[in-house]
């Protein structure tokens, strides 16, 4: 037996045979699929809360509607600075500009105004047509209308002409610091309310999405400036006090050799103005249906007679895949005709696009959002449908730009 073993030929079938038996065993294992990369996107939209962010905008109500050039203004101000910093985004800014007296805010008709240079009726100041029924809107300056005695103690007090201050902090590049998306919303309200949806709603997810990006474990290739502007409500003052301050900087490294860039090129701003209400129309007696319509949607709007028309249409296109692909519950759908927000003071200088309830022109306009500027913007008006409406808001913009930003996870 051992002589036979030790034949060559014996050896050569004996160690064939071993062959395919070990060949046998391990096939199982080599069949098996490798594990799926981990998508980093994926990972950071998980991260978000519905509670967390119903939270963040119970908190910004504690200062009532946030009126700017006010002492609840600044208070809130303060207290969203110290937040992002809790959250790690510790390098906050200030940008301070001055204001004077607020315009008069009367009540608009019951169809959207007329586009200056256009006679066609019912064409909003975006180029949107209003279609169907309406309702009158406008902005309440009655604080009697606030029938809860502490919310009308907290909003009384008028606006004083002078110093204005907005916050905002940077999650800065490691590839290209150099460069940035910018992720935005107003904090100041106006209408004797709690400003909850206008703009809590925009205001919380803009900091929802700071904490996010701003844990130790996220890196991105390219810079992200989350802002929250003040003055919205007097027309885009702060978001324009920015522009002016601001965009000669640019992609200037400062001191030169130091790899520090104060104001990076701006490579897109997407503005949050109002998240939650997407109800429907009007109905011919002008209510609105009491809950959040089945087919509610997140409207991505850019403006088609902008300079940065293609460039911030292809954003707001990012945007819509990044939707479809990680939001939960609601789709998104893109406008041409974004108008009266604080993105557009920028829309002539870097893509731009705004992410709202509804179209701004053509419906909110038009009384689709009977909270608009009221007494009745209050968190409790809100149901959890309509705060989810403002989470997938937040997962669209998050996963946009995870992607657009080139985020990855240590």
């Amino acid at each position: 037996m051992n002589d036979m073993l030790g034949h060559p030929k014996a050896r050569r079938v004996l160690r064939a045979a071993a062959g395919a038996v070990i060949l046998a065993l391990a096939s199982p294992l080599l069949a098996q699929p490798a594990a799926p990369a981990v998508d980093p996107v994926r990972v950071l939209v998980k991260r978000l809360d519905l509670e967390r962010y119903k939270a963040t905008i119970k908190s910004l109500t504690q200062f009532g509607d946030r009126r700017q050039g006010t002492a609840r203004n600044r208070a809130a101000i303060d207290w969203i600075e110290a937040q992002l910093k809790s959250y790690g985004c510790t390098n906050t800014e200030r940008l301070t500009y001055t204001f004077g007296e607020e315009p008069v805010h009367r009540v608009a008709p019951a169809k959207a105004a007329v586009s200056a240079g256009s006679d066609e009726p019912g064409l909003s100041v975006g180029g949107g047509r209003s279609r169907g029924f309406t309702s009158k809107t406008g902005v309440n300056s009655d604080p009697n209308a606030q029938p809860d005695n502490r919310i009308r103690a907290l909003d009384t007090p008028p606006a004083v002409p002078g110093e204005r201050q907005e916050v905002y902090c940077t999650k800065i590049g490691t590839g290209h610091p150099g460069e940035m998306y910018i992720v935005s919303a107003h904090m100041d309200g106006i209408g004797f309310g709690e400003a909850a949806n206008d703009d809590g709603s925009g205001t919380a997810l803009v900091m929802e999405l700071a904490r996010v990006f701003s844990s130790p474990d996220v890196r991105t290739d390219r810079s992200i400036r989350f802002i929250l502007w003040n003055n919205e409500e007097t027309g885009l003052n702060g978001a324009k006090a920015y522009v002016d301050q601001r965009a000669a900087l640019q992609g200037k490294e400062s001191p030169a050799g130091s790899g520090r860039y104060p104001e990076p090129k701006w490579l897109g701003v997407m503005q949050h103005d109002m998240m939650l209400f997407d109800h429907g129309m009007p109905k011919a007696d002008g209510s609105l249906s009491p809950v959040q319509r089945p087919e509610a949607d997140v409207n991505i709007e850019f403006q088609s007679a902008s300079k940065f028309a293609s460039q911030s249409q292809e954003l707001a296109v990012a945007l819509q895949a990044a939707n479809e692909r990680y939001a939960t519950d609601y789709p998104a759908a893109v406008g041409r005709h974004m108008t009266n927000t604080d993105s557009t003071p920028f829309m002539d200088v870097a893509p731009a696009v705004s992410l709202r309830e509804n179209d701004r022109g053509a419906q909110v306009g038009s009384g689709w959002d009977p909270q608009w500027h009221q007494p009745t913007d209050l968190y409790a008006t809100y149901s959890d449908k309509d705060f989810l409406l403002g989470l997938n808001a937040a997962q669209t913009t998050l996963s946009a730009t995870a992607r657009l930003a080139g985020a990855t996870l240590r």
